[in-house]
Protein backbone atom coordinates (compact mmCIF):
# COMPACT_ATOMS: atom_id res chain seq x y z
CA UNK A 1 0.00 0.00 0.00
CA UNK A 2 1.29 3.67 -0.62
CA UNK A 3 1.91 5.69 1.91
CA UNK A 4 2.90 9.19 0.51
CA UNK A 5 0.40 11.92 -0.71
CA UNK A 6 0.58 15.63 -0.91
CA UNK A 7 -1.63 18.25 1.05
CA UNK A 8 -2.36 22.58 0.92
CA UNK A 9 -5.37 24.32 2.23
CA UNK A 10 -6.08 27.30 -0.01
CA UNK A 11 -6.47 30.35 2.09
CA UNK A 12 -9.42 31.98 -0.15
CA UNK A 13 -11.48 31.42 -3.03
CA UNK A 14 -9.93 31.66 -6.28
CA UNK A 15 -10.23 33.25 -10.17
CA UNK A 16 -13.05 31.45 -11.39
CA UNK A 17 -14.27 29.61 -8.58
CA UNK A 18 -16.85 27.41 -11.17
CA UNK A 19 -14.00 26.37 -13.09
CA UNK A 20 -11.23 24.94 -13.44
CA UNK A 21 -8.34 22.79 -15.51
CA UNK A 22 -7.01 19.69 -13.51
CA UNK A 23 -3.97 17.81 -15.69
CA UNK A 24 -1.93 14.56 -14.35
CA UNK A 25 0.59 12.87 -15.94
CA UNK A 26 0.19 9.32 -14.17
CA UNK A 27 0.99 5.64 -14.31
CA UNK A 28 -0.61 2.95 -12.58
CA UNK A 29 1.31 0.11 -10.62
CA UNK A 30 -1.65 -1.46 -8.69
CA UNK A 31 -5.51 -2.01 -9.94
CA UNK A 32 -6.79 -3.98 -6.71
CA UNK A 33 -8.57 -1.75 -4.72
CA UNK A 34 -9.74 2.53 -5.13
CA UNK A 35 -6.78 4.71 -6.03
CA UNK A 36 -7.46 8.40 -5.09
CA UNK A 37 -5.73 10.89 -7.40
CA UNK A 38 -6.60 14.09 -5.60
CA UNK A 39 -9.44 15.16 -3.64
CA UNK A 40 -10.84 18.38 -2.13
CA UNK A 41 -12.23 18.77 1.87
CA UNK A 42 -13.69 17.43 4.41
CA UNK A 43 -17.52 15.88 5.26
CA UNK A 44 -18.53 15.04 1.80
CA UNK A 45 -15.57 15.81 -0.25
CA UNK A 46 -14.67 15.88 -3.56
CA UNK A 47 -12.59 13.22 -5.22
CA UNK A 48 -10.77 11.92 -8.18
CA UNK A 49 -9.96 8.42 -8.31
CA UNK A 50 -9.87 4.94 -9.95
CA UNK A 51 -12.81 2.77 -8.51
CA UNK A 52 -11.39 -1.03 -7.67
CA UNK A 53 -12.96 -1.68 -10.76
CA UNK A 54 -10.96 0.05 -12.94
CA UNK A 55 -13.26 3.14 -13.59
CA UNK A 56 -12.33 6.74 -13.21
CA UNK A 57 -14.56 8.74 -11.18
CA UNK A 58 -14.97 12.70 -10.46
CA UNK A 59 -17.60 12.88 -7.68
CA UNK A 60 -19.00 14.33 -4.78
CA UNK A 61 -21.25 11.97 -3.37
CA UNK A 62 -25.14 12.83 -3.42
CA UNK A 63 -24.16 15.48 -5.27
CA UNK A 64 -22.44 14.73 -8.54
CA UNK A 65 -20.99 12.01 -10.40
CA UNK A 66 -18.84 11.28 -13.37
CA UNK A 67 -17.55 7.56 -13.77
CA UNK A 68 -16.05 6.50 -17.06
CA UNK A 69 -17.19 3.19 -18.43
CA UNK A 70 -13.67 2.54 -19.75
CA UNK A 71 -11.95 0.81 -17.41
CA UNK A 72 -8.02 2.08 -16.94
CA UNK A 73 -5.97 -1.20 -15.96
CA UNK A 74 -2.53 -1.05 -17.75
CA UNK A 75 0.06 -0.81 -15.54
CA UNK A 76 2.57 -0.36 -17.98
CA UNK A 77 1.32 2.93 -19.34
CA UNK A 78 1.63 6.57 -18.25
CA UNK A 79 -2.26 8.21 -18.77
CA UNK A 80 -2.20 11.84 -19.12
CA UNK A 81 -5.60 12.79 -17.81
CA UNK A 82 -7.55 16.21 -18.14
CA UNK A 83 -10.96 17.11 -16.44
CA UNK A 84 -12.17 20.32 -17.76
CA UNK A 85 -15.19 22.02 -15.73
CA UNK A 86 -17.64 24.66 -15.58
CA UNK A 87 -20.39 24.87 -13.61
CA UNK A 88 -21.93 28.09 -15.07
CA UNK A 89 -23.35 26.44 -18.33
CA UNK A 90 -26.88 25.68 -18.74
CA UNK A 91 -29.11 22.71 -19.09
CA UNK A 92 -27.47 20.56 -21.62
CA UNK A 93 -23.54 21.45 -21.21
CA UNK A 94 -20.94 19.89 -20.95
CA UNK A 95 -20.12 21.02 -17.33
CA UNK A 96 -17.88 18.43 -16.84
CA UNK A 97 -15.11 17.36 -19.33
CA UNK A 98 -12.74 14.76 -19.27
CA UNK A 99 -9.89 13.83 -21.36
CA UNK A 100 -7.21 11.06 -21.06
CA UNK A 101 -4.38 10.77 -23.78
CA UNK A 102 -6.05 13.23 -26.04
CA UNK A 103 -9.14 11.83 -26.35
CA UNK A 104 -12.70 13.13 -24.83
CA UNK A 105 -14.15 10.18 -22.89
CA UNK A 106 -17.86 10.32 -23.24
CA UNK A 107 -19.20 6.86 -22.41
CA UNK A 108 -19.97 7.05 -18.96
CA UNK A 109 -21.23 4.19 -16.63
CA UNK A 110 -22.57 6.48 -13.78
CA UNK A 111 -23.71 10.11 -14.38
CA UNK A 112 -25.39 12.81 -12.04
CA UNK A 113 -24.27 16.24 -13.46
CA UNK A 114 -23.37 18.84 -10.98
CA UNK A 115 -25.59 21.75 -10.62
CA UNK A 116 -25.69 24.88 -12.58
CA UNK A 117 -23.33 27.35 -10.73
CA UNK A 118 -22.34 25.09 -8.13
CA UNK A 119 -19.12 25.87 -6.62
CA UNK A 120 -16.52 22.78 -6.50
CA UNK A 121 -14.28 21.88 -3.67
CA UNK A 122 -11.18 21.42 -5.83
CA UNK A 123 -9.38 24.68 -6.43
CA UNK A 124 -11.57 26.74 -3.67
CA UNK A 125 -10.66 27.49 0.18
CA UNK A 126 -10.25 24.08 1.38
CA UNK A 127 -8.03 21.17 1.85
CA UNK A 128 -6.58 19.96 -1.18
CA UNK A 129 -4.85 16.52 -1.50
CA UNK A 130 -2.51 14.61 -3.61
CA UNK A 131 -2.18 10.95 -4.06
CA UNK A 132 -4.72 10.53 -1.27
CA UNK A 133 -8.62 10.78 -0.11
CA UNK A 134 -8.56 14.31 2.08
CA UNK A 135 -11.14 12.68 4.33
CA UNK A 136 -10.80 8.79 4.89
CA UNK A 137 -7.44 7.25 6.05
CA UNK A 138 -7.53 5.28 2.30
CA UNK A 139 -7.31 5.28 -0.31
CA UNK A 140 -3.88 6.21 -1.52
CA UNK A 141 -2.91 6.17 -5.29
CA UNK A 142 -0.40 3.23 -6.10
CA UNK A 143 1.85 4.73 -8.64
CA UNK A 144 4.21 7.64 -10.43
CA UNK A 145 3.14 11.05 -10.76
CA UNK A 146 4.43 13.94 -13.07
CA UNK A 147 3.76 16.93 -14.31
CA UNK A 148 0.78 18.40 -12.42
CA UNK A 149 -1.19 21.47 -13.59
CA UNK A 150 -4.30 22.89 -11.66
CA UNK A 151 -5.74 26.17 -13.78
CA UNK A 152 -8.04 28.44 -11.77
CA UNK A 153 -10.57 29.69 -13.58
CA UNK A 154 -10.04 28.61 -17.60
CA UNK A 155 -10.87 25.63 -19.23
CA UNK A 156 -8.02 24.14 -21.39
CA UNK A 157 -8.24 21.04 -23.63
CA UNK A 158 -6.31 18.51 -23.51
CA UNK A 159 -4.14 19.64 -26.34
CA UNK A 160 -2.26 22.32 -24.07
CA UNK A 161 -0.66 19.45 -22.17
CA UNK A 162 0.16 16.91 -25.01
CA UNK A 163 0.08 16.28 -28.00
CA UNK A 164 -0.06 13.17 -31.11
CA UNK A 165 3.85 12.15 -31.76
CA UNK A 166 3.55 11.94 -35.38
CA UNK A 167 5.87 8.67 -35.56
CA UNK A 168 4.59 6.69 -32.76
CA UNK A 169 0.75 7.42 -32.82
CA UNK A 170 1.11 8.43 -28.79
CA UNK A 171 -0.05 11.35 -26.77
CA UNK A 172 3.11 12.83 -25.56
CA UNK A 173 4.20 15.34 -22.89
CA UNK A 174 3.87 19.19 -23.79
CA UNK A 175 6.48 19.96 -20.30
CA UNK A 176 5.66 23.67 -20.23
CA UNK A 177 1.90 24.55 -21.41
CA UNK A 178 1.29 28.05 -22.74
CA UNK A 179 -1.61 28.36 -19.70
CA UNK A 180 -2.28 30.60 -17.26
CA UNK A 181 -2.85 29.61 -13.67
CA UNK A 182 -5.02 31.41 -12.26
CA UNK A 183 -4.67 32.68 -8.07
CA UNK A 184 -4.71 29.22 -6.20
CA UNK A 185 -3.61 27.46 -9.62
CA UNK A 186 0.06 25.68 -9.62
CA UNK A 187 2.17 23.35 -11.73
CA UNK A 188 4.06 20.97 -9.24
CA UNK A 189 6.11 17.75 -9.62
CA UNK A 190 8.24 19.26 -13.07
CA UNK A 191 11.72 18.60 -13.48
CA UNK A 192 12.04 15.84 -10.83
CA UNK A 193 10.33 15.69 -8.06
CA UNK A 194 9.66 18.95 -6.36
CA UNK A 195 6.83 19.92 -4.81
CA UNK A 196 7.23 24.27 -5.03
CA UNK A 197 4.68 25.24 -7.11
CA UNK A 198 6.37 25.99 -10.56
CA UNK A 199 3.61 28.35 -11.87
CA UNK A 200 4.33 32.19 -11.01
CA UNK A 201 1.91 31.41 -8.25
CA UNK A 202 3.54 30.19 -4.81
CA UNK A 203 1.11 27.59 -4.36
CA UNK A 204 3.41 24.92 -2.66
CA UNK A 205 2.10 21.45 -1.28
CA UNK A 206 3.71 20.13 1.78
CA UNK A 207 4.54 16.28 1.96
CA UNK A 208 1.89 15.00 4.30
CA UNK A 209 2.98 11.56 4.30
CA UNK A 210 6.02 9.26 2.54
CA UNK A 211 8.81 9.88 0.30
CA UNK A 212 9.02 11.81 -3.41
CA UNK A 213 11.93 10.28 -5.33
CA UNK A 214 12.51 11.68 -8.49
CA UNK A 215 12.82 8.62 -10.83
CA UNK A 216 13.83 8.79 -14.02
CA UNK A 217 10.67 6.55 -15.26
CA UNK A 218 8.32 9.94 -16.29
CA UNK A 219 5.93 10.35 -19.48
CA UNK A 220 8.68 11.04 -21.97
CA UNK A 221 10.65 8.00 -20.56
CA UNK A 222 8.74 4.57 -19.70
CA UNK A 223 10.82 2.57 -18.20
CA UNK A 224 10.12 -1.24 -17.41
CA UNK A 225 8.62 -1.88 -14.09
CA UNK A 226 7.34 -5.04 -12.03
CA UNK A 227 3.98 -5.94 -13.48
CA UNK A 228 1.27 -6.41 -10.81
CA UNK A 229 -0.89 -8.24 -13.46
CA UNK A 230 1.92 -10.58 -14.48
CA UNK A 231 2.63 -12.35 -10.96
CA UNK A 232 2.31 -16.09 -9.43
CA UNK A 233 2.56 -15.60 -5.25
CA UNK A 234 3.47 -12.25 -5.39
CA UNK A 235 1.17 -9.43 -6.17
CA UNK A 236 -0.02 -7.84 -2.77
CA UNK A 237 4.47 -7.44 -2.32
CA UNK A 238 5.37 -5.35 -4.92
CA UNK A 239 6.26 -1.29 -3.68
CA UNK A 240 7.74 1.90 -4.48
CA UNK A 241 6.16 2.26 -7.98
CA UNK A 242 6.06 -1.70 -8.24
CA UNK A 243 10.25 -2.24 -8.50
CA UNK A 244 10.18 -3.62 -4.68
CA UNK A 245 9.10 -7.23 -4.39
CA UNK A 246 9.18 -8.43 -0.94
CA UNK A 247 8.77 -11.60 0.26
CA UNK A 248 6.24 -14.40 -1.60
CA UNK A 249 4.88 -17.80 -1.30
CA UNK A 250 6.14 -21.29 -2.60
CA UNK A 251 7.63 -20.84 -5.94
CA UNK A 252 6.65 -17.07 -6.27
CA UNK A 253 7.44 -15.13 -9.65
CA UNK A 254 6.72 -12.04 -10.56
CA UNK A 255 7.39 -10.79 -14.79
CA UNK A 256 8.50 -7.21 -16.00
CA UNK A 257 5.68 -4.92 -17.80
CA UNK A 258 7.73 -4.66 -20.90
CA UNK A 259 8.92 -8.15 -23.42
CA UNK A 260 11.89 -7.98 -25.77
CA UNK A 261 12.71 -10.26 -28.95
CA UNK A 262 15.79 -7.85 -30.32
CA UNK A 263 18.39 -5.75 -29.32
CA UNK A 264 20.61 -5.63 -26.10
CA UNK A 265 19.21 -5.05 -22.68
CA UNK A 266 20.45 -4.22 -18.88
CA UNK A 267 19.39 -4.22 -15.71
CA UNK A 268 20.11 -4.50 -11.54
CA UNK A 269 18.25 -5.76 -8.98
CA UNK A 270 19.54 -5.32 -5.37
CA UNK A 271 18.73 -8.34 -2.58
CA UNK A 272 19.22 -7.71 0.87
CA UNK A 273 20.09 -11.79 1.15
CA UNK A 274 21.34 -13.33 -2.06
CA UNK A 275 23.01 -16.28 -0.11
CA UNK A 276 22.22 -20.32 0.65
CA UNK A 277 19.38 -21.41 -1.18
CA UNK A 278 17.42 -21.28 -4.29
CA UNK A 279 14.52 -19.33 -2.61
CA UNK A 280 15.43 -16.33 -5.20
CA UNK A 281 16.07 -15.84 -8.96
CA UNK A 282 16.88 -13.26 -11.35
CA UNK A 283 16.30 -13.84 -15.44
CA UNK A 284 13.86 -13.82 -18.45
CA UNK A 285 11.16 -15.80 -18.90
CA UNK A 286 9.05 -16.53 -22.19
CA UNK A 287 5.69 -17.29 -20.14
CA UNK A 288 3.56 -15.21 -17.65
CA UNK A 289 3.67 -16.44 -14.52
CA UNK A 290 1.65 -18.97 -13.60
CA UNK A 291 1.24 -22.10 -11.05
CA UNK A 292 2.84 -23.78 -13.98
CA UNK A 293 5.30 -21.56 -15.22
CA UNK A 294 6.58 -20.68 -11.74
CA UNK A 295 10.46 -21.36 -12.90
CA UNK A 296 13.68 -20.35 -14.68
CA UNK A 297 14.42 -24.47 -16.09
CA UNK A 298 12.19 -27.11 -16.99
CA UNK A 299 9.15 -26.68 -14.46
CA UNK A 300 6.51 -29.01 -14.85
CA UNK A 301 7.58 -29.90 -18.58
CA UNK A 302 7.69 -26.33 -19.40
CA UNK A 303 10.59 -25.02 -20.72
CA UNK A 304 10.52 -21.12 -19.63
CA UNK A 305 13.29 -19.45 -19.48
CA UNK A 306 16.63 -19.38 -17.73
CA UNK A 307 17.56 -17.73 -13.55
CA UNK A 308 20.89 -17.00 -12.00
CA UNK A 309 19.37 -18.39 -8.49
CA UNK A 310 21.03 -17.60 -4.75
CA UNK A 311 22.40 -20.60 -4.55
CA UNK A 312 24.93 -19.85 -6.83
CA UNK A 313 23.75 -21.49 -9.77
CA UNK A 314 22.15 -20.79 -13.24
CA UNK A 315 19.32 -22.77 -14.86
CA UNK A 316 18.00 -22.54 -18.06
CA UNK A 317 15.25 -24.48 -20.25
CA UNK A 318 15.98 -28.10 -18.69
CA UNK A 319 19.50 -28.30 -20.12
CA UNK A 320 22.81 -28.32 -17.86
CA UNK A 321 23.13 -26.35 -14.61
CA UNK A 322 25.93 -23.90 -14.41
CA UNK A 323 27.75 -23.82 -10.80
CA UNK A 324 30.09 -21.23 -9.22
CA UNK A 325 28.23 -17.80 -9.65
CA UNK A 326 28.19 -15.49 -6.48
CA UNK A 327 25.94 -16.43 -3.24
CA UNK A 328 27.51 -15.05 -0.33
CA UNK A 329 25.52 -14.02 2.36
CA UNK A 330 24.04 -9.79 2.52
CA UNK A 331 23.80 -7.55 0.38
CA UNK A 332 24.35 -7.64 -3.09
CA UNK A 333 23.47 -6.47 -6.77
CA UNK A 334 22.99 -7.87 -9.76
CA UNK A 335 23.09 -6.91 -13.29
CA UNK A 336 21.37 -8.45 -16.05
CA UNK A 337 23.03 -8.51 -20.11
CA UNK A 338 20.65 -9.53 -22.28
CA UNK A 339 21.69 -9.66 -25.94
CA UNK A 340 18.21 -10.96 -28.25
CA UNK A 341 20.76 -10.07 -31.25
CA UNK A 342 22.53 -13.17 -30.73
CA UNK A 343 20.55 -14.68 -28.24
CA UNK A 344 22.87 -14.51 -25.04
CA UNK A 345 22.54 -13.67 -21.28
CA UNK A 346 25.10 -13.18 -18.65
CA UNK A 347 24.91 -12.27 -15.26
CA UNK A 348 27.19 -10.06 -12.49
CA UNK A 349 27.43 -10.09 -9.11
CA UNK A 350 28.59 -6.61 -7.52
CA UNK A 351 29.75 -5.53 -11.06
CA UNK A 352 31.79 -8.57 -12.36
CA UNK A 353 30.14 -10.47 -14.79
CA UNK A 354 30.29 -14.64 -13.68
CA UNK A 355 31.96 -17.41 -16.18
CA UNK A 356 34.46 -14.89 -17.52
CA UNK A 357 31.92 -13.54 -19.36
CA UNK A 358 32.17 -10.12 -21.36
CA UNK A 359 28.77 -9.22 -22.60
CA UNK A 360 30.69 -5.89 -24.92
CA UNK A 361 32.35 -9.32 -27.05
CA UNK A 362 30.02 -11.94 -26.20
CA UNK A 363 32.57 -14.18 -24.90
CA UNK A 364 31.59 -16.87 -21.99
CA UNK A 365 28.06 -15.89 -21.89
CA UNK A 366 25.17 -18.36 -22.02
CA UNK A 367 23.36 -19.29 -25.15
CA UNK A 368 19.99 -19.24 -24.82
CA UNK A 369 16.85 -20.28 -27.27
CA UNK A 370 16.05 -17.66 -29.99
CA UNK A 371 13.05 -16.02 -29.08
CA UNK A 372 11.24 -16.44 -32.33
CA UNK A 373 11.43 -20.17 -31.72
CA UNK A 374 9.75 -19.83 -28.37
CA UNK A 375 5.85 -20.51 -28.30
CA UNK A 376 5.19 -16.64 -27.58
CA UNK A 377 8.32 -15.08 -29.35
CA UNK A 378 9.31 -12.84 -26.00
CA UNK A 379 11.10 -12.93 -23.21
CA UNK A 380 10.16 -10.96 -20.00
CA UNK A 381 13.02 -9.77 -17.40
CA UNK A 382 11.43 -12.08 -14.57
CA UNK A 383 12.05 -12.40 -11.05
CA UNK A 384 11.96 -15.36 -8.41
CA UNK A 385 11.26 -14.86 -4.70
CA UNK A 386 9.62 -17.26 -2.41
CA UNK A 387 10.96 -16.27 1.09
CA UNK A 388 9.64 -13.54 3.49
CA UNK A 389 12.49 -12.60 4.93
CA UNK A 390 14.06 -11.35 0.91
CA UNK A 391 13.76 -8.37 -0.59
CA UNK A 392 14.32 -7.76 -3.99
CA UNK A 393 14.68 -3.93 -5.31
CA UNK A 394 14.73 -3.68 -9.35
CA UNK A 395 16.65 -0.74 -10.99
CA UNK A 396 15.34 -0.71 -14.67
CA UNK A 397 17.22 2.46 -14.70
CA UNK A 398 15.37 4.81 -13.15
CA UNK A 399 17.68 5.60 -10.74
CA UNK A 400 16.58 3.57 -7.68
CA UNK A 401 17.01 0.92 -5.70
CA UNK A 402 13.61 0.97 -3.70
CA UNK A 403 13.40 4.90 -2.49
CA UNK A 404 17.39 4.72 -2.15
CA UNK A 405 18.81 6.61 -4.90
CA UNK A 406 21.80 5.32 -7.07
CA UNK A 407 24.98 7.24 -6.02
CA UNK A 408 28.27 5.64 -7.69
CA UNK A 409 30.13 8.04 -10.34
CA UNK A 410 29.84 10.74 -7.78
CA UNK A 411 26.01 10.46 -7.78
CA UNK A 412 25.55 10.16 -11.72
CA UNK A 413 25.36 6.31 -12.36
CA UNK A 414 25.95 5.40 -15.13
CA UNK A 415 23.61 5.58 -18.21
CA UNK A 416 22.83 2.99 -20.82
CA UNK A 417 23.30 3.22 -24.70
CA UNK A 418 20.28 5.82 -24.48
CA UNK A 419 21.77 7.87 -22.70
CA UNK A 420 18.61 8.06 -20.13
CA UNK A 421 19.26 5.78 -17.62
CA UNK A 422 21.22 5.36 -14.08
CA UNK A 423 22.77 2.39 -13.32
CA UNK A 424 24.68 1.39 -9.76
CA UNK A 425 27.43 -0.31 -12.51
CA UNK A 426 28.99 0.65 -15.45
CA UNK A 427 26.82 -0.74 -18.69
CA UNK A 428 28.34 -2.80 -21.10
CA UNK A 429 28.90 -1.10 -24.52
CA UNK A 430 26.06 -1.30 -26.78
CA UNK A 431 23.38 -2.22 -24.04
CA UNK A 432 20.32 -0.09 -22.97
CA UNK A 433 17.63 0.82 -20.27
CA UNK A 434 14.39 -1.29 -20.71
CA UNK A 435 12.64 2.09 -21.52
CA UNK A 436 10.87 3.57 -24.41
CA UNK A 437 13.86 5.60 -25.10
CA UNK A 438 15.73 2.52 -25.18
CA UNK A 439 13.41 0.61 -27.05
CA UNK A 440 13.60 3.87 -30.22
CA UNK A 441 17.37 3.86 -30.64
Amino acid sequence: MATTYLSRTNSGSGTGDKIFTYSFWIKRTKVDAEHCIAAAGTGQREFIRFEATGELTYRRNSVFQFTTLRKFTDVGAWYNIVFNIDSRLGSGGDRILLFVNGVSETAVSAATDMGQNYTPKIGAAELQTIGKDSEQANPYFDGVMSDIHFIDGVRYNASYFGSTDSTTGEWKINTSPNVTYGTNGFAILKNGNTITDQSPNSNNFSLASGAVTNTNDCPDNNFATLNSLDNFYTSTALSHGSTTLVGGNSHAQNNATIALTKGKWYWETKTNDWQGSNASAIGISSEGATATNYEFYNQNGNNVGYGYYSNGSVYGNGGTRASGYGSASGTHIIGVALDLDNNKIAWSYDGTFQGSANPATGANMIAITDPSALRTGFYFPAFKNQSGNKTLNVNFGNGFFGTTAITTNSGNGYAGKEGKSKFNYSVPTNYSAISTKGLNI
